[in-house]
């Protein structure tokens, strides 16, 4: 499995950034739980959202809850983070990932992942 991010920029305080993922393989893509992480200049990579390959459970980090939600489309292979009212502190490089199943609430750890793309930087300027 394949995935490219892509989405970023730069934005001003308050401002929106809808990022996305796709995924190419010959594993299919419904069978995918896709998770999105960041990692901040001089931090640890963070969760920040996952979603189970059947659309029924997600996981959304208390820091954004409310203003990132994540979202995917099956017949696109995509997997999306739309990201609203952001804050100098989203500032990141953004990073989507793919596990072959779903490990409930371990999804907000890189572990259970199998499959990472390359990162896409979001600034958010104050």
């Amino acid at each position: 499995v394949q995935l490219q991010a892509c989405g970023g920029g730069l934005v001003q305080a308050g401002g929106s950034l809808r990022l996305s993922c796709a995924a190419s393989s010959r594993y299919a893509f419904s069978r995918l739980s896709m998770g999105w992480f960041r990692q901040a200049p001089g931090k640890e990579r963070e969760f920040v959202a996952a979603l189970a390959w059947d659309g029924l459970s997600t996981y959304v980090t208390d820091s954004v809850k409310g203003r990132f939600a994540i979202s995917r489309d099956n017949t696109e292979k995509k997997v999306y983070l739309q990201m609203n009212n952001l804050k100098p502190e989203d500032t990141a490089v953004y990073y989507c990932a793919a596990d072959e199943g779903w490990s409930g609430a371990r999804m907000r750890y890189p572990g259970p992942y199998d499959y990472w793309g390359q990162g896409t930087l979001v600034t958010v300027s104050s």
